[in-house]
């Protein structure tokens, strides 16, 4: 634990506590983040298959789940990973604004 001295103009105003043993994310947080990049790789999975190679068309270039399914699960994925980095637990306890 270090003291922090707050001092503006040669003031001496308040000496502010810094704990460094706290992790500025909980274990809710990284569960979080291991379900969003379950999502963001399940939706590169769903948008994976075969090409068109040659002579031969391959309709399932324009399936719905290559187009539309994986890249919607990839996308929710990222938004829920940013979601998860900034989540915070209420105190509900803490009544204060």
């Amino acid at each position: 634990m270090a003291v922090k001295n707050n001092t503006q103009g040669g003031r001496d105003d308040k000496k502010t506590t810094i704990n460094y043993n706290e992790f500025p994310l909980a274990s809710a947080n990284f569960v979080r983040m291991a379900i969003a990049g379950i999502l963001i790789v399940l939706g590169f999975i769903l948008m994976a298959g075969g090409a068109n190679e040659g002579e031969v068309f391959n309709q399932d270039i324009f399936s719905t789940r290559r187009i539309i399914i994986g890249p919607t699960v990839s996308f929710l994925g990222f938004v829920y990973m940013a979601f998860a980095i900034n989540y915070k637990k209420k105190n509900k306890g803490n009544k204060e604004a």
